[in-house]
């Protein structure tokens, strides 16, 4: 269509982990969801809130999300002025990169990583720059200072597992001249996060999900944790009733409940120990992960080959057809029995 901005004619547009119809029947971990139920206080308080009727549904929500920003600066020590709530943390993403690049400038991120900055970066008419790792997971050819708008870092990093470095992570927000974007999606399961690096540096953004340790994908919620100019700017630029009501009463109520939290992290964490040093002692190569998926490499290095086995017994792993990635493959940590059973197919494929 001619009358498409050439940008967006020409993008691909990415592409999500494939969500299967008959999604009961397999066992799904393609997608770093949490196999565990959410809070059972969650569940509680949509309830609530929908009421016996439905009658809450005619109003719109609180459009600053006000109870869930105070929630979340209790929990995470700022003040709600440093924090802004949001439809998921993709959304803060996107709204990173239309408040700080504008069309033609520059945002860069590690590969592989999060391939969705590249889509929110091609949406903008923003440049994208990417850097390789080296062997001992640092950042390979980044310069002593980074002028490009944006710098995302997935940290722990996706697909691969590892966290960088907090020391490491400061040097690079002192060589940013840009914001340095700290996606944190997976820091529950990590054993450090950089929230303490926001109050340091005016030019660091964490980004939070609910997605994954609070087993909250399907309500899409996030946030982020800035400076208070930082927030402001995004405020103006969000939807303005960008949270529903009930994700808004399943948001206070997950966050607030600690203990549930804690003890899902550490069955999927005690889990990933076990699943990973089983690949390890039938020679898979396992990269250590400090998030809620693995990614392992079979002996013969053919990721693809595993995937379709799998996936021809009703189990759904992630395989990526990337050069840097298609050796192996992206395993999500399920329940113990979803392991062992993702265990013994693994070994029958051979």
């Amino acid at each position: 269509m001619s009358r498409l901005r050439p940008n967006i004619a020409a993008m691909k547009g990415y592409v999500p982990g494939y969500q299967p119809p008959d999604i009961a029947s397999w066992i799904k971990i393609n997608t770093n969801e949490n196999s565990y139920p959410p809070s059972p206080k969650v569940v509680e308080a949509i309830l609530a809130e929908l009421g016996s009727d439905g009658s809450s549904l005619h109003t719109y929500p609180s459009a600053s999300s006000q109870l869930l920003r105070e929630t979340a600066s209790e929990l995470y020590g700022f003040d709600p002025a440093w924090i802004i709530m949001a439809n998921g943390s993709d959304e803060v993403l996107n709204n990173l990169i239309r408040a700080f690049a504008g069309e033609g400038d520059e945002i860069a991120y590690v590969h592989p990583s999060y391939s969705y900055y590249a889509t929110l970066a091609e949406i903008q008419g923003a440049r994208v720059r990417t850097f390789g790792l080296t062997d001992d997971f640092r950042i390979a050819g980044f310069p002593e200072r980074y002028e490009g708008k944006i710098f995302f870092l997935t940290t722990p990093n996706a697909p691969l597992g590892p966290a960088f470095p907090l020391e490491y992570i400061e040097e690079l927000a002192q060589r940013c001249l840009g914001m340095l974007v700290l996606d944190e999606t997976y820091a529950d399961f990590a054993e450090f996060n950089a929230l303490e690096l926001v109050k340091k540096y005016d030019n660091v953004v964490v980004t939070r999900s609910l997605s994954k340790s609070y087993a909250l994908a399907g309500m899409r919620l996030g946030l982020a944790i800035a400076r208070p100019e930082v927030i402001a700017a995004l405020d103006k630029i969000r939807d303005h009733y960008n949270l529903d009501r009930l994700a808004q009463a399943a948001c206070v109520a997950a966050l607030k409940d600690q203990e549930h939290l804690r003890e899902c992290c550490r069955k999927i964490l005690e889990t990933r120990e076990w699943f990973s040093a089983e690949l390890r002692a039938i020679g898979y190569n396992v990269i250590p992960s400090q998030g809620n998926y693995v990614f392992a490499t079979p002996p013969d290095r053919d990721g693809k080959r595993i995937y379709e086995g799998l996936y021809a017994r009703k189990i759904l792993v992630r395989h990526f057809s990337d050069p840097l990635l298609c050796q192996g493959l992206r395993i999500s940590i399920g329940t113990r029995s979803e392991m062992e059973r993702t265990l013994a197919a693994i070994k029958e494929i051979g």
